[in-house]
């Protein structure tokens, strides 16, 4: 089985330019070596490897016609093979071209996702490591901070400040933490000014008594006046004016049960509270119950002078600004419980050690008894005393809103309501 193609030519040489000069017209498959054309004579190309003369012509002697025969070099035989290959097989060629192509692009990707998961990996690697680090100095940094805690208790006298005091004491060793009596000459309230620099040097830079707790009757001292950045943590106790001043008057008189053999300013004095208000003594007068208010105001004059409406107000401010809590005598269980949870750092225990330690509301005043009904109504129709409840009722009010975010009562038991906030939406999102 050969090819033929239908020539259109004049005359054949046996010269090779010549040969080429042939214009093709038709080429077709052809199954016999002559075929009959006009003229009775045939042009026809015979794919050969034969080394004879590339171009001669011939008699066909089964046609009776002159035939022109051009035969073709092996070499150029195989690329005249490869241009006349089957169509299934170019089709094959060129589907494998297009999957090798495919392979290569699919090749270079899987390389270079395997590039991107690697840099992943490794970046996640990295941001592990580096959020190990950042969460260990993150503890650091907040024990440190909890190392470097101040709290100042500047308790008012008779509102049950030895009992609270007690528990800090009792805690102190178990928490890690120093307790240290601020002891003024006199029980002198209202520090100097070179008093006051030196107190605010000793709690800020005293790192050996770090973290610490302070208590002592001293007024509220703005640490901010002195240049000093982190400010202690205040906290205090209050109570019932007239309550407080009865507890006061006896104490004077008969001491408590805390230390009994002490000598009291006032022993010997058996008139009781209900006789000193009868007689108008300057023990149980109104003037006396001017205490609380000057205590959260300060150390400034106006706070100090008696009835002074401006005194309420920066205690009031003082109040809500500057400390973290401030407690009621009446409720001192909750108070307790209340700074347990807020700083565990030093009250951790402290709840439990209320309500069962032996030193539970330790210091009673001795030999008090009540004041009568008119006593009491005596004393309220003074200014004073009016203005020392409005600043009492004010403390309360506040207690009892931080109270019931923070505390619940079931079956006759308080109870610490749980964590009731968290995150969401952080971002930037970490892989």
């Amino acid at each position: 089985m050969g090819f033929k193609l239908v020539c259109s030519f004049s005359r054949v040489s046996h010269s090779i330019g010549q040969c080429f000069s042939i214009k093709i017209i038709q080429a077709v498959r052809m199954h016999s070596v002559c075929v009959a054309v006009k003229g009775r004579t045939e042009s026809v190309l015979c794919l050969s490897s034969s080394t004879v003369d590339p171009c001669f012509a011939e008699r066909s002697p089964s046609c009776g016609a002159t035939r022109h025969v051009l035969h073709i070099p092996a070499d150029l035989m195989a690329l005249w093979r490869m241009m006349m290959l089957p169509k299934y097989q170019l089709l094959a060629l060129l589907a494998f071209a297009v999957a090798m192509v495919f392979l290569e692009n699919q090749i270079q990707k899987l390389e270079e996702s395997r590039g991107k998961l690697e840099r992943a990996i490794a970046r996640h690697e990295v941001r592990a490591v580096d959020d190990r680090h950042v969460q260990e100095g993150v503890r650091e940094v907040m024990a440190d901070e909890e190392d470097e805690l101040v709290v100042i208790y500047n308790r008012v006298p008779k509102t049950a400040s030895t009992s609270f005091t007690n528990i800090a004491y009792d805690l102190c060793s178990k928490n890690r933490y120093h307790v240290l009596h601020i002891n003024t000459t006199k029980n002198n309230p209202v520090m100097s000014l070179q008093d006051q620099v030196r107190f605010v040097k000793n709690v800020t830079s005293w790192k050996e008594m770090k973290p610490a707790f302070y208590h002592g009757h001293i007024s509220f001292l703005d640490f901010t006046k002195f240049g000093v950045t982190k400010k202690p943590i205040y906290i205090n106790v209050i109570r019932d004016p007239i309550e407080r001043l009865v507890s006061y008057y006896y104490f004077l008189r008969f001491g408590d049960d805390y230390r009994p053999g002490l000598r009291r300013r006032k022993q010997g004095d058996k008139k009781t509270f209900d006789e000193c208000v009868a007689a108008g003594g300057s023990d149980c007068a109104p003037e006396k119950l001017w205490l609380q208010i000057p205590f959260f105001c300060g150390h400034y004059s106006e706070c100090w002078n008696i009835g002074s409406h401006w005194a309420l107000e920066q205690a009031k401010y003082n109040l809500v600004n500057e400390y973290m809590l401030v407690g009621v005598t009446e409720e001192l269980e909750d108070f307790v419980m209340m700074l347990e949870a807020a700083l565990p750092r030093f009250f951790k225990g402290a709840t439990e050690l209320y309500r069962t330690g032996k030193k539970s509301h330790l210091r009673k005043t001795s030999e008090k008894k009540p004041p009568t009904k008119e006593s009491i109504a005596r004393l309220q129709q003074s200014a004073i005393w009016k203005m020392e409840n409005e600043f009492y009722e004010f403390a309360l009010e506040q207690f009892q809103f931080a109270r019931a975010h923070a505390v619940r009562e079931k079956d006759g038991e308080l109870y610490l309501l749980a964590q009731n906030f968290f995150y969401e939406k952080i971002y930037p999102k970490t892989t």
